[in-house]
């Protein structure tokens, strides 16, 4: 059998307040809600039908003022539309709820006001109820957040662009469906390793020199006697990391095919010069040199790989590239404009 306590608890109304010891009084409710209002950051203000203040609680900055009338240090034209708000409750009796941002020494605080008319046991306003509580927090990260997703959009479209045009310079130089597959399947693993450094980097890059053994240990193991760094290790933006990666993907595939990697004892080596161009801009200086054997890769230097060495990938980066191949001896020399990667 239900208890009448229950059935009235759960026929109220949610914001009423339900006595549920007879010792409670409504100066202990005052306390607790008074602590919750203050633990919230909540401030509220009661005022009459002349907009006269009553009480208030929990007012601070920029509520609190020495004026009575619950507008404290805000901007003129805030206060007015507040006072405008608050007017048109007392005359319909109709709730008004409206955001502002007050700006700041370090920026901007967010507000949202909510204006409810409080009436007699007759039903006639007899007051109106102004709660404030600050948004800041969450305005910055619905700010954060959007700002995220639209980076997100516009690098996933950068993506695909790259993605489209692998797809239509591979089928240009490929001799049929399965060599087109087995290509572009490459290219595009090598596109998720760069994707991956700059995901985990949370969208700044990659480490140059990360990034090179990374597309070069795809294929084979890449121990200090198979590839040598030298110079520097600037740090690249998302986009040069995808291009330069794509690169390294193209040489490293080549090597491992027909280079210094086909062989046990062979090894690359990367150099990396900070150089100043005619412009007196820094520039990075990126060059890999390899010896090859007498089949060396003069064959493919038509292909889709001297294609993307020489012109998709300097092109992307507003940079210049040298593909030189000799009889025994592979050079690739690269230059990054400093608007690409930064010095760490």
């Amino acid at each position: 059998m239900r208890s009448r306590t229950a059935d009235k608890t759960e026929g109220a109304r949610s914001d009423e307040v339900i006595a549920l010891h007879p010792a409670e009084s409504g100066m202990q409710l005052g306390r607790a809600l008074l602590h919750a209002l203050h633990n919230a950051g909540i401030s509220v203000l009661y005022q009459d039908r002349e907009m006269k203040t009553v009480w208030a609680r929990n007012m601070r900055a920029p509520w609190a003022s020495d004026n009575a009338d619950g507008n404290g240090i805000l901007p003129q034209a805030h206060a007015d539309r507040i006072d405008a708000a608050k007017r048109d409750v007392i005359a319909s009796g109709n709730p008004e709820r409206i955001e502002i941002s007050v700006p700041v020494e370090n920026g901007v605080r967010w507000f949202q006001i909510w204006v409810d008319a409080d009436r007699s046991d007759d039903g006639e306003v007899q007051g109106v109820v102004t709660t404030m509580v600050e948004t800041t927090e969450q305005k910055r990260r619905e700010q954060t957040l959007t700002a995220l997703l639209r980076e997100v959009s516009h690098r996933s479209k950068n993506l695909l662009a790259i993605i489209q045009s692998i797809a239509t310079q591979t089928g240009r130089h490929s001799d049929g469906i399965g060599d087109f597959l087995t290509r572009f399947r490459g290219r595009l693993q090598s596109l998720a390793s760069s994707q991956d450094l700059v995901t985990s980097s949370n969208w700044r890059g990659a480490a140059l020199h990360e990034l090179v053994a990374s597309q070069v240990g795809r294929y084979g193991p890449s121990a200090p006697h198979s590839l040598r760094f030298r110079g520097a290790n600037p740090y690249l933006n998302p986009n040069a990391a995808l291009h330069i990666g794509l690169a390294m993907h193209e040489l490293a595939v080549n090597s491992f095919s027909y280079g210094a990697l086909s062989r046990p004892d062979g090894f690359v080596e990367v150099s990396a010069d900070l150089e100043a161009a005619p412009t007196g801009e820094v520039v990075l200086s990126l060059t890999w040199s390899e010896a090859i054997g007498t089949s060396g890769s003069r064959g493919n230097r038509k292909r889709f790989g001297s294609v993307a060495l020489e012109r998709v990938v300097p092109a992307s980066l507003n940079g210049t590239a040298r593909l030189d191949i000799a009889e025994d001896r592979l050079e690739y020399r690269l230059i990054v404009p400093h608007s690409n990667f930064e010095t760490q």
